[in-house]
């Protein structure tokens, strides 16, 4: 399981390979990488607290599909989200975070 996590974080944030040239860089990595397991896991906990019941692999597909695009229209400016699945709000919802709304104008 432990490998799996690694895999992934790496894979989600395009972190591998990666070759350390310090110590301290080496140490920076692995800490890094400690405490992405610890925020997994406590994701995890919080989803399972709610009944949230998803594959790892869809949790981090469906939050890495959300995202926020600026648009500006006759000097107003936008902002859109994508489409929210609700694998995607169920976790959200879990760890307390509020997903803003599809669309909204910025100051």
């Amino acid at each position: 399981m432990v490998e799996e996590i690694f895999r992934s974080v790496k894979s989600l944030l395009n972190t591998r390979p990666i070759y350390h040239r310090s110590s301290e860089a080496i140490r920076g990595h692995i800490f890094c990488s400690f405490l992405a397991l610890i925020l997994i896991k406590e994701l995890r906990k919080r989803m399972e607290a709610k009944g949230i019941q998803y594959e790892w692999h869809e949790v981090l597909q469906e939050l890495n599909r959300l995202e926020e695009v600026e648009i500006e229209k006759d000097g107003k400016r936008f902002l859109l989200l994508t489409d929210r699945s609700e694998c995607c709000q169920e976790v959200c919802k879990a760890v307390g975070v509020a997903i803003p709304p599809a669309f909204r104008q910025t100051s």
